[in-house]
This record gives structure tokens, sequence and C-alpha cells, in this order.
């Protein structure tokens, strides 16, 4: 497995010491997150009663040479636009934010991981 982008769960869960996520991303050559779910994450930190580290933890996995973090820009909208129009014509919504992380995956062309099933109605994305 060459590149992976990550969803939201999966950071966690590995911060969880979910073994199986874990080894997954360690075979990894190269790991993609984006804004958004740095986003998610930043929030839950501050639900919880360990920011300080949360945010230390955070800030070490993206400084890995293996990590990029991916940003939203016109072409991720695009994207984000066809997502939308598909998933609304087949009365199938999902959360908006998963839709700005699907598209992420479409524009640069990597599988996403996740645990959440709702992504599989996405038409054409590539999930691990």
């Amino acid at each position: 497995m060459n590149a992976l982008l990550i969803d939201t769960n999966i950071y966690s869960h590995a911060m969880r010491g979910d073994t199986e996520i874990i080894k997954t991303l360690q075979q990894a050559a190269h790991i993609g997150i984006t804004a958004v779910s740095i986003g998610e994450l930043l929030s839950g930190f501050k639900a919880g009663n360990k920011e300080k580290t949360n945010r230390q933890e955070l800030n070490q996995f993206l400084d890995s040479p293996r990590v990029t973090l991916y940003s939203i820009n016109e072409a991720t909208a695009e994207y984000y636009s066809l997502i939308l129009d598909q998933l609304k014509n087949n009365g199938t919504p999902i959360p908006t934010n998963d839709i700005w992380i699907a598209a992420v995956a479409f524009q640069e062309g990597m599988p996403l991981y996740t645990k959440d099933q709702h992504f599989s109605k996405i038409k054409g994305l590539l999930l691990k």
C-alpha cells in the first residue's frame, strides 16, 4: 500500500491504540490528512480534558515526513459539488465534512481509509 488519505476516525482510533489501524498506517509510504479532519480533531480536543497533550501528539504526527496536510482549494470545491450533486440525486446524504474529505481523496487520487460506512455511497471513491 503506497498512499492513504485518512479520515478523522482513523487518526482517533490509532491514538487509542487500535493495533490493526496502527499496523496499516505503519505500512503506508504516504499518509494524507485534510484540514477538515484537523478541524474536527481540534474541536474534539477542546471538548476533552487533555487538549494540550492531544495537540502535541497531533503536531508530532503532522511533522512526520510521511504525512501531508491537504487544504481545501477551488479544485476541491469542484469535486465537492460533484459529490454533493450525486448524493442529492441518489437521496443518500452524508455529513458535509465527510463530503469535503472525499473531495480531497478524489482530487489527490488517494484511497480513503475510514471506519464510516456512509462513504460507500459515493460512487467511484476508493476506500481502504
